[in-house]
């Protein structure tokens, strides 16, 4: 159910309150979008994860205020709190996937195999993929899967079937990511990324609080320069700016659905004086705070 936020989008609940209830769902994506196309073409939240697979069609899909070209057999990864929504078509042939983040992490041990997944909002990279006709295949296994298990209504381990067949699922996509940085000479693939991924869930922990480059650099025992040198090499940004998108890309969902004044959300993103908040968000985006929020609802 829908948390209506005045003047603002609107956020999403995948069966938050129900005791009892599967934290997880799936839809066929043509007939969902025929029967809630007026809220999923506005731009809206979700308290839950959403794979969208789009199996068929061709058109925009939008992710965090950046329009992305939807193909034959792209997946995007919705996580929790990412702005969306999709375009005015309805011809979609696909698969939705929504889980609650209780429902894949069973224990706090799952969370590291979680966050290497790197699928799900990470704005450092593209949050859609394309898969060939024999990745596709072998999705189509798991989809088949769960929709048979789902069938059943109550069985015995049903959510930890569904839950082996989600990771199964993910597992396989974030392969089929892998496999170009996989190939890229002179790269040590899997220690840089996770050390970038360490950066990433450090600046995601601590970015409201001010800290410096070298201070996120003291965090994971390395210098300032090799942190540097391994942002620009993985993703083309100095560990500053990924600091300030990160600062940005909050204080535009917040402005959209938080109900906060900007001085409130100023202050609640660590700037003690307001008047510079509008300054910052106006140098990175172009637009004052008020500017975004009247372009965007």
């Amino acid at each position: 159910m829908p948390r209506n936020l005045p003047g603002k989008i609107e956020e999403y609940h995948l069966d938050l309150h129900p005791p009892g209830k599967l934290q997880f769902a799936l839809h066929e994506l043509g007939p969902y979008l025929r029967e809630h196309l007026h809220n999923a073409s506005r731009p809206h939240i979700h308290s839950f994860y959403q794979i969208i697979w789009f199996k068929k069609g061709k058109g925009k899909h939008f992710v965090d205020f950046k329009a992305y070209d939807v193909r034959d057999n792209t997946i995007f990864f919705i996580g929790k709190n990412q702005v969306h929504y999709f375009d005015k078509k309805t011809d979609y042939a696909g698969i939705l996937i929504h889980f609650n983040e209780s429902f894949l992490i069973q224990q706090s041990s799952e969370m590291e195999l979680f966050l290497k997944f790197n699928l799900f909002n990470n704005p450092y990279q593209q949050p859609s993929c394309s898969v060939e006709s024999g990745m596709g295949k072998m999705l189509d296994d798991y989809i088949r899967l769960m929709k048979k298990e789902l069938l059943l209504h109550v069985a015995f381990a049903q959510e930890e079937l569904l839950r082996s067949y989600l990771k199964a699922f993910l597992i396989q996509v974030q392969r089929r990511k892998n496999e170009p940085e996989a190939h890229a000479p002179g790269i040590r693939v899997n220690e840089k990324r996770q050390q970038l991924l360490r950066f990433v869930n450090s600046v995601e922990e601590h970015y409201r609080k001010g800290f410096s480059v070298a201070e996120y650099a003291g965090m994971m025992h390395i210098s300032t320069r090799t942190l540097s040198d391994l942002t620009m090499q993985l993703v083309g940004k100095s560990p500053s700016t990924i600091i300030q998108e990160r600062i940005v890309l909050e204080a535009q969902r917040m402005i959209l659905h938080s109900g906060h004044s900007i001085s409130q959300i100023a202050f609640r993103l660590g700037f003690d004086d307001p008047s510079y908040f509008v300054k910052y968000f106006r140098k990175h985006t172009g637009l004052s705070p008020s500017a975004f929020r009247k372009s965007i609802t």
